[in-house]
C-alpha cells in the first residue's frame, strides 16, 4: 500500500487529477448501479409475489384434495380447480416433507424445513414466499399457504398437516436481471471511461495559469529577470489567480529589493571613496615626508593626523550605518520587546549632551511603552537629537518633549528649506549647506526604517520662529502590558 501510494505521488499532477476524478465517478456510477439492479430486482419480485398471492384459491374441493393425499406420491387424475389460469407448480405438502403433485404440475418442488413447519401448523392468515429450486435444480419463486377446503353451504376449513405449495419459475426473471447487470457494467464502464478523459481534459485546463506560472518562475531561475509577470484576469478570484497576484507581488518585490540594494552598493562605492580618497592622500603626505626625511611642520603634522582620526571615524559611522541598513526583517524581528520609551530618549539625551556640551538641552519626558527593538530605537532617536546638535549655533538651544508617545525635539538653527524637506529621509541625500559637515546621509534614512518598523511615523518640518522640529509618534501605552508567565 505505501508502495502504491509513493509511485501514486510521483506521476503528473494531471494524471492524479484524472485518476482521482475517474475514481470518484467509478465510485458513484458503481453505487447508482448496483442500487438501481436492487431496486429492478426488488420490483420484479414484488410483481411475482403478487401473481402467487393473486394464485392461492379462497376453497379447494374438499374431495379432489383427499384424492390426492391419498394417491400422493402419484399424480391424481381429477382437477383441483387451476386449470389454466395458472403457469406454474403447485404441490401439497405433508408435515413429514412428503410432496402431492396437483393435477396440471410434472415437476416436485424442494421441500425446506420452513415449508414442514409450516405444514404441521398451517394458518390461513399467513404465507410463506421464498426462492428455491425444483428437483431438476431450476430456480423458483415458492409461496406456501394453508390449504383451505369447502365443506358445503359456504362453510370452509383448513386441512391440517398439510399445505399448498405454490411456484413459478425465475429464469425469466434472473435472465432479466442478468441483461441488466451486463447493460449496466457497460455503461458504468463507458462513463469511468468517460469521466477519465473529462478529468484529464479539465486538469489540462485547470492547470494551464500552474503551467504559465511554472515556465515563470523557471524563466526567472534561468535568466534571473524579475521582469516577469504572469496575466492575470482582474476579475478572477479562485486560488490560481491569487497565487498568480502573490507570484507578482513576489517578483515586483524582489525587483525592487534588488534595484533598492544596487543603489545603496552604487551610493555606498560613490561616499566611500570620498573619505577613503582623502584619507590615502594623507597617509601619502605622511609617508612621503618619512620617505624623503622632509619633516611636516609639527602644526601641519597634527593637523594630518586630525583630519586621518576624523576620516577614520566618518569612515567606521558609515560602515556602521551600512550594516545597520543591511539588517534583514526577521534579524530585527528577533529583538522586538517592549520598551520604556521615555528611558531610552534620556539615555541618548546625555550622549547628545556630551556631544553638545556648549549647547542648552531641555526635556519633559513622560512615560511611555512601546514595542520595538530597543538599540535600533535609541539609535534613531540619538540620530535625531545629532542633527539637531549639528545644526544648532553655538549656544543654542534645543528643547525635547515625549507626551502620550508623541516626541518633539525643537532645534533653533537654519531650519530645512521648503524644496529639501521631500528628500530628507532618503538614503545618502545631504542638504547642499551640510555637505561640509561629517556624516554619511544616512541618518534620518536608518530613523524613518526604525519608526516605521516600530509602527509609527516621522516627520521633519520648519519650526515658527526658525530651526527645525522633528516629530516621532510611536503606538504603545502611559504603563507597561503585565508581563505574561
Amino acid at each position: 500500500m505505501n508502495r502504491l501510494t509513493a509511485r501514486f505521488r510521483t506521476l503528473p499532477i494531471r494524471a492524479r487529477l484524472s485518476m482521482l476524478v475517474a475514481s470518484a465517478v467509478a465510485f458513484a456510477v458503481a453505487a447508482v448501479s448496483v442500487t438501481c439492479w436492487f431496486i429492478v430486482q426488488g420490483k420484479l419480485y414484488d410483481e411475482i409475489n403478487a401473481d402467487l398471492k393473486s394464485s392461492i384459491p379462497h376453497a379447494m374441493p374438499g374431495e379432489a384434495v383427499q384424492t390426492a393425499l391419498t394417491t400422493c406420491p402419484q399424480t391424481p387424475t381429477g382437477g383441483i380447480g387451476f386449470g389454466g389460469r395458472f403457469k406454474g407448480y403447485t404441490q401439497l405438502i405433508k408435515s413429514d416433507g412428503t410432496a402431492c403433485l396437483l393435477d396440471g404440475s410434472s415437476t416436485l418442488v424442494k421441500v425446506s424445513g420452513s415449508d414442514k413447519s409450516f405444514a404441521a401448523n398451517p394458518d390461513p392468515n399467513k404465507a410463506i414466499l421464498r426462492n428455491g429450486t425444483d428437483k431438476d435444480g431450476n430456480a423458483v419463486r415458492i409461496l406456501t399457504a394453508a390449504v383451505v377446503i369447502n365443506t358445503g353451504d359456504f362453510d370452509r376449513a383448513v386441512v391440517q398437516n398439510t399445505a399448498l405449495m405454490i411456484a413459478v419459475p425465475l429464469k425469466g426473471t434472473e435472465a432479466t436481471l442478468n441483461e441488466l447487470a451486463l447493460l449496466l457494467l457497460v455503461v458504468s464502464g463507458v462513463g469511468v471511461l468517460g469521466a477519465g478523459a473529462a478529468g484529464l481534459a479539465v486538469a489540462r485546463a485547470g492547470l494551464r495559469p500552474v503551467d504559465k506560472l511554472t515556465e515563470a518562475v523557471e524563466h526567472v531561475a534561468r535568466t534571473e529577470d524579475l521582469s516577469v509577470r504572469i496575466p492575470v484576469e482582474q476579475e478572477s478570484d479562485d486560488e490560481i489567480a491569487r497565487l498568480s497576484r502573490s507570484f507578482n507581488s513576489m517578483t515586483s518585490s524582489l525587483a525592487s529589493s534588488r534595484e533598492l540594494q544596487q543603489q545603496l552598493i552604487a551610493d555606498a562605492g560613490h561616499e566611500l571613496r570620498t573619505p577613503l580618497t582623502s584619507l590615502r592622500t594623507n597617509i601619502e603626505l605622511l609617508t612621503r615626508s618619512e620617505e624623503t626625511g622632509r619633516p611636516i611642520p609639527p602644526a601641519d603634522r597634527k593637523a594630518l593626523l586630525a583630519s586621518v582620526k576624523a576620516q577614520m571615524t566618518e569612515l567606521a559611522s558609515l560602515i556602521g550605518d551600512l550594516q545597520e541598513l543591511s539588517r534583514s526583517e526577521g534579524q530585527r524581528g528577533e529583538r522586538v520587546q517592549i520598551v520604556a520609551f521615555q528611558d531610552t530618549v534620556e539615555a541618548a539625551l546625555r550622549r547628545a549632551r556630551l556631544r553638545g556640551p556648549e549647547l542648552t538641552i531641555t526635556a519633559d519626558v513622560q512615560p511611555w511603552f512601546v514595542r520595538a527593538e530597543p538599540s535600533a530605537l535609541e539609535r534613531a532617536i540619538v540620530n535625531i537629537l545629532d542633527n539637531a546638535v549639528k545644526f544648532s549655533p553655538e549656544g543654542g538651544k534645543i528643547e525635547v518633549a515625549l507626551e502620550r508617545g508623541v516626541l518633539t525635539v525643537r532645534d533653533h538653527g537654519p531650519g530645512i528649506a521648503e524644496d529639501e524637506l521631500p528628500h530628507v529621509f532618503d538614503r545618502f541625500w545631504r542638504s547642499p549647506s551640510a555637505r561640509a559637515l561629517p556624516g554619511s546621509g544616512l541618518g534620518l534614512s536608518i530613523v524613518a526604517r526604525t519608526v516605521q518598523q516600530a509602527g509609527g511615523d516621522v516627520t521633519l518640518a520648519r519650526a515658527n520662529g526658525g530651526g527645525t522640529l522633528a516629530t516621532v509618534r510611536l503606538p504603545g501605552a502611559p504603563t507597561a502590558p503585565p508581563e505574561t508567565p
